[in-house]
């Protein structure tokens, strides 16, 4: 699953069927907030931004359509175009959008991403904050921001009918293959038509007679064709019974990440923040296809076994459901942890990419923002390999306070998934005993 993927990957069930918020006393509320503290000391995490760093966020966000409306002849505009959100339920940050149309010879596939980098710039407290941070803190109920919440609730955030400035990533890709035949990068304008959650998007697809229909039918079927042919490549893929929207929204934006880092490789020839995923050894793949193959009523495809990230996605179309979580922690007890790198020598193993790179998600992630600039500026920091080790190691940092924090939950008697997609509400005791 790609790091894109593992970021959305919140179901919608618990907050789509109408279930309240986990309800808990004002005394476990005390001590998730004392594990908390406790983890973000040990992670070195900060909660809460300094006074400064506010105060420019709120500088930055006055006056929207009066900087947009200056900025428009500067750049690219496209609100002409259908354009549209999708995300979870309950996601926070709507900062990408795409657009697609079919043509006789070609698809033309936009995806625009919000254009945090005209609002944070390294001349700004913001910018040092977010080295500082790394990137957005996930943990169940709880979330700890890179950058000011402010910007992802109005500048940054792609809402329908609204203006947004953003970076697009303009890709034409033949009909046949899918590859890119041209690949354009630049600052536009743009009006998001509708923000759609993961469910609307597959009510989109059912209904013939609904908005969006024809488009997301449209995307749909290049992004199906995508992910089948990353497969074919050999491309790593855990989750074989991801939705069609969540297909959608993964497939066009590692699309367009694969896009922005060959252009800065290939075509600039500048140095950016690459990701770099090694592949585990001989001797550990064949350990964990072993493991597989032990599992009760699991079989590795015979011609598979040569490539084994080919014969994972096999043997997990096949595999009863009950062995699926086993068969992946399988694979990722002996899968290396990516790295943030200034050269992307080594490629990305699990996805199968000779280059890869992140630039979908700025609001969240350090490198996405780095990256940005980067292609803007064509320009790149002097320390780069200092934030690339930065953003490694903060991203190690969040994603073991995540775990920690939800086993913490489970020896409180909670469930981390529920708490994630339902929120929490503080009750008195004896309402809170009625519910736990």
């Amino acid at each position: 699953m790609s790091d894109d993927a593992q970021a959305r990957a919140q179901a919608e069930a618990g907050t789509a069927e109408g279930q309240g918020p986990v309800q808990i006393s004002e005394d476990l509320a005390r001590h998730l907030e004392n594990k908390r503290e406790e983890l973000f000391e040990k992670f070195e995490i900060r909660d809460e931004f300094p006074a400064g760093v506010l105060e420019e966020a709120e500088e930055r966000t006055q006056d929207i359509p009066g900087e947009i409306a200056d900025e428009v002849d500067e750049r690219t505009d496209l609100r002409h175009l259908t354009t549209w959100t999708t995300d979870p339920i309950d996601a926070q940050d709507f900062d990408d959008a795409i657009s697609v149309e079919e043509r006789e010879e070609e698809y033309v596939l936009w995806v625009h991403i919000a254009d945090v980098t005209h609002y944070v710039n390294p001349e700004t407290s913001m910018w040092d904050e977010a080295v500082e941070r790394g990137n957005t803190v996930y943990l169940p109920a709880y979330t700890i921001h890179m950058l000011p919440p402010v910007l992802a609730e109005t500048v940054c955030s792609l809402v329908p009918n609204e203006d947004r400035l953003a970076h697009t990533v303009e890709m034409h890709l033949d009909k046949e293959t899918l590859s890119y035949e041209t690949i354009d990068i630049y600052k536009s304008v743009i009006e998001s038509d509708e923000r759609l959650t993961y469910a609307q998007a597959e009510k989109r697809l059912e209904d013939p007679d609904a908005p969006l229909h024809e488009e997301n039918t449209l995307v749909h079927d290049l992004a199906d064709r995508m992910h089948e042919q990353r497969k074919e490549d050999g491309s790593l893929v855990l989750n074989p019974s991801r939705d069609r929207a969540h297909t959608i929204i993964e497939e066009c934006m590692l699309k367009a990440n694969k896009a922005v880092t060959h252009t800065l490789m290939w075509d600039r020839g500048v140095e950016a923040m690459y990701r770099v995923h090694p592949q585990p050894s001989p001797d550990e793949w064949s350990k964990a296809l072993r493991e597989i193959q032990d599992l009760d009523g699991v079989s590795i495809p015979g011609d598979t076994w040569e490539d084994p990230r080919k014969a994972v996605n096999a043997t997990l179309e096949d595999a009863p459901g009950r062995q699926l979580d086993k068969i992946q922690w399988a694979v990722m007890k002996v899968m290396p942890r990516a790295r943030y790198m200034n050269d992307p020598f080594g490629g990305h193993h699990a996805l199968n990419f000779e280059i890869y790179g992140h630039f979908t998600s700025p609001i969240r992630r350090l490198s996405d923002l780095i990256n940005h600039w980067i292609v803007y500026q064509n320009d790149v920091p002097e320390n780069l390999i200092e934030l690339c080790d930065r953003a490694s190691d903060k991203q190690k940092a969040a994603e073991t306070c995540e775990r920690e924090y939800k086993g913490f939950l489970q020896e409180v008697g909670l469930d981390p998934t529920a708490v994630n997609n339902r929120g929490i509400e503080v009750v008195d005791d004896d309402e809170a005993d009625k519910t736990l």
